[in-house]
C-alpha cells in the first residue's frame, strides 16, 4: 500500500512538472498533498524555505542531474517522492538512483580514480571520512559553503540541529559530508517475556538476580542460556539470534563496533582515540601506525579475541541451527517470527518491519511485544568508551564533479534534508538526522508503537553509539578484508586469535602500501616499530590510554540486568 502511494504521489508531482521552470505553485501543492503538519516549521516558514530554493535553482533550471544511493526506505522516499517534488518545485531534473550499499562504494572508488564524474553526489556512509579527509577527493562542505557553495547554501539548514556532523568532521575541523539519514545497531528483546512472572520467578531461582535488560555480557550469556530450549506458547525458543556466512555482510557486522562493545580500543567519544574500535591506532598528526598489537594496535589484542569468541560461542550455543549459514539480509527477519528472546544487534532501520500488523511480535492494538535498549558490553569495556554503532548515511560532493553540477546536487541534497520535509521523511524511514525531528509532537504520539526507539534518540545515552572514525585511511580497501577473516573463524578453519592475527597483518600490508606510494601525504600512515603487549600496553597506561589492554584472567564478570521501564524513567529525568 505504502509503495502505492509513493508511485502515485510521484506521478502527480511529475505530471506537475511539464515543462522545466521553478514553480512556487507546485511547491504549495507539495506542502498540501505530503507535508501537512509533519514538519517542524509552520506553513509560512515552510512557505518561505521553499521559496528559496525556487530563487536558488534558477540558474540550474532544466539541468540534468544523477545522485546515488543505497536502497533502503529512507532513500526509495527520496528517490520516489522528493526527488520529482523538487523537479516540479526547482526545474532541476533530478535522477535519484537506488543500488546496492557495496555498489554505491564501487561506483564512488571508480570516479576517485579515474576522475570521471559518475554521480554528481553520493549518499555515502559517514565511515569513509577518514578516507575522504585523507585523500582530498570530496570537497569540504565547510570551503565549500563559505566560498563556491555559498550563494546556494540554503540560509536555515541549520547545521547544529543535525546530530550526526561530528560524525561527519575530520580532524582538520571541518565538515565533509551532511547527514542524509541515520540508524543505530541496539539490544532488542522480548519485553513481553522479560515480564512474564513464571519467567522472571524461574531466571531468580535459577541465576539469583532480575530478570532484565542485560547491562554486560555476562548477564546476555545468561539470558540467552535461559531461554534456549525454554518452551513458549507451545514452541521452543531461542535466546540469541546472529548470523555466521562467510559473505560480505558478515564483515560489517563486526566493522559496525562489535570489538568496542566487547571493550577494544581506547576512551573516547564518537571514536576511541589513539586506537580506534578497529583496533587501528593512531599517532598525534592522525597519521595510522598501526593495526597489531605489536605496532600498538589492538586488531588481535585480547579485547578483540574475547569479542570474536563470544559471538562465535553464543551462535552456535543459542541461536537458531540454521542461522550458521545465513547472511545479514536472511538473518534480520528471524526475530520478528517471534522465536527468539534477545539480539545483541539489531539495526534501528528495520523498526517499521517490526511493527507491521499481524506479526508475532505485535500486539492486536499494534503496539510491539519488543523493545529497543542500550547493548550490553563486554568485560574489557570500560565508562568513556564508546558502546555501538551508527550508521550516517551522508551527501558527499566529489571534487571531480563540475561546480554547476555539484551545486545544482548541493540544492538537492538540502532539500531532503530540510526541515521542512524532515518530520515527514523521518515518519516513513525512521532514520533521523535532526533534534528538532526527533523532538518533534508526532513522535511523542508514535513513540508507543516503535519499541523504545524515540526515547532511546532523546535519552543521553545515544552520543555512545558512532560510525567508524578517521582512523580508517581507506575505507573500502580495509573493510573487505573483515568478512574474509571473520568467515574463516565462523567456519572454525582458524581460532579466534588465529583469524585477528591474519585480519592486523593483512591491514597493516595496506597501511603499509599507502605509506610507502605517498599518495596521503603528511597524514597518511606511518607505522611504528614492532613491541610486545607488554610494552605497549604499559605505554598506554603511561600516557593515560587503555589499548592495548592485558588479557583479563577471568573474562565471565558478575551479571548485571536493569529494569526497562526504570532506565526509560532515569532518561526522563
Amino acid at each position: 500500500m505504502r509503495k502505492h502511494l509513493l508511485t502515485t504521489t510521484a506521478t502527480m508531482l511529475l505530471a506537475m512538472t511539464g515543462v522545466a521552470f521553478a514553480d512556487m505553485e507546485a511547491a504549495k501543492k507539495f506542502l498540501d498533498t505530503e507535508i501537512g503538519d509533519l514538519s517542524t516549521l509552520d506553513r509560512a516558514a515552510q512557505e518561505a524555505e521553499l521559496q528559496w530554493f525556487v530563487d536558488a535553482a534558477k540558474p540550474f533550471a532544466g539541468m540534468e542531474i544523477k545522485v546515488v544511493s543505497e536502497t533502503i526506505a529512507t532513500h526509495e522516499y527520496e528517490s520516489k517522492v522528493l526527488a520529482p517534488a523538487f523537479t516540479a518545485i526547482t526545474g532541476i531534473k533530478i535522477t535519484h538512483d537506488l543500488i546496492g550499499e557495496g555498489d554505491v562504494v564501487e561506483k564512488l572508488q571508480t570516479q576517485m580514480q579515474s576522475g570521471e564524474n559518475i554521480y554528481d553526489a553520493y549518499v555515502n556512509d559517514s565511515d569513509l571520512i577518514g578516507t575522504h579527509w585523507r585523500y582530498q577527493q570530496a570537497r569540504s562542505l565547510t570551503k565549500w559553503m563559505a566560498n563556491e557553495g555559498k550563494d546556494v547554501t540554503n540560509p536555515g539548514l541549520d547545521l547544529d540541529d543535525f546530530i550526526g556532523t561530528k560524525f561527519t568532521t575530520a580532524p582538520d575541523g571541518d565538515l565533509y559530508q551532511l547527514p542524509d539519514q541515520q540508524f543505530a545497531n541496539l539490544y532488542w528483546f522480548r519485553y513481553d517475556w522479560f515480564n512474564d512472572e513464571k519467567n522472571k520467578t524461574d531466571f531468580k531461582a535459577k541465576y539469583g538476580y532480575d530478570l532484565g535488560v542485560p547491562v554486560n555480557w555476562s548477564a546476555y550469556e545468561d539470558i540467552a542460556e535461559f531461554f534456549t530450549g525454554r518452551e513458549i506458547d507451545g514452541k521452543k525458543v531461542f535466546g540469541h539470534m546472529d548470523y555466521g556466512k562467510k559473505d560480505p555482510s558478515l564483515g560489517w557486522r563486526f566493522t559496525d563496533a562489535w570489538l568496542s562493545m566487547a571493550g577494544n580500543g581506547d576512551k573516547g567519544l564518537p571514536n576511541g582515540l589513539p586506537v580506534d574500535e578497529w583496533g587501528i591506532k593512531v599517532n598525534e598528526k592522525s597519521q595510522p601506525v598501526g593495526s597489531c598489537v605489536a605496532r600498538g594496535g589492538d586488531t588481535n589484542g585480547p579485547a578483540s579475541v574475547y569479542a570474536i569468541q563470544k559471538y562465535l560461542d553464543w551462535l552456535k550455543a543459542y541461536a537458531p541451527p540454521e542461522a550458521q549459514g545465513m547472511t545479514f539480509g536472511e538473518a534480520g527477519p528471524v526475530p520478528a517470527q517471534g522465536n527468539v528472546a534477545q539480539q545483541m544487534f539489531t539495526y534501528t532501520a528495520f523498526t517499521a518491519d517490526f511493527v507491521k500488523e499481524g506479526l508475532a511480535v505485535v500486539n492486536a492494538d499494534g503496539t510491539p511485544k519488543w523493545r529497543f535498549a542500550p547493548s550490553p558490553h563486554g568485560v574489557y569495556w570500560k565508562d568513556g568508551m564508546k558502546l555501538g554503532y551508527q550508521d550516517v548515511g551522508s551527501w558527499t560532493l566529489m571534487k571531480s564533479t563540475p561546480d554547476d553540477r555539484a551545486k545544482a546536487a548541493w540544492l538537492y541534497a538540502q532539500f531532503v534534508t530540510s526541515k521542512t520535509v524532515d518530520v515527514k521523511k523521518s515518519q516513513v524511514g525512521l532514520t533521523l538526522i535532526r533534534e528538532s525531528t526527533i523532538q518533534h509532537k508526532s513522535f511523542t504520539d508514535r513513540a508507543p508503537k516503535l519499541g523504545g526507539l524515540i526515547e532511546f534518540y532523546r535519552s543521553p545515552a545515544r552520543v555512545q553509539w558512532s560510525p567508524t572514525g578517521t582512523n580508517i585511511p581507506d575505507y573500502p580497501k580495509l573493510a573487505q578484508l573483515w568478512w574474509q577473516a571473520i568467515g574463516d573463524a565462523s567456519s572454525g578453519a582458524k581460532t579466534a586469535q588465529e583469524a585477528m592475527d591474519s585480519l592486523c597483518a593483512e591491514q597493516e600490508k595496506v597501511l603499509q602500501r599507502l605509506e610507502r606510494a605517498g599518495v596521503q601525504g603528511d597524514i597518511g600512515p606511518a607505522l611504528a616499530e614492532e613491541k610486545t603487549l607488554e610494552e605497549w600496553n604499559a605505554d598506554a597506561v603511561a600516557k593515560g590510554n587503555l589499548a592495548p589492554q592485558l588479557k583479563i584472567a577471568e573474562e565471565k564478570e558478575k551479571p548485571i540486568t536493569v529494569n526497562y521501564d526504570e532506565l526509560v524513567k532515569s532518561w526522563q529525568k
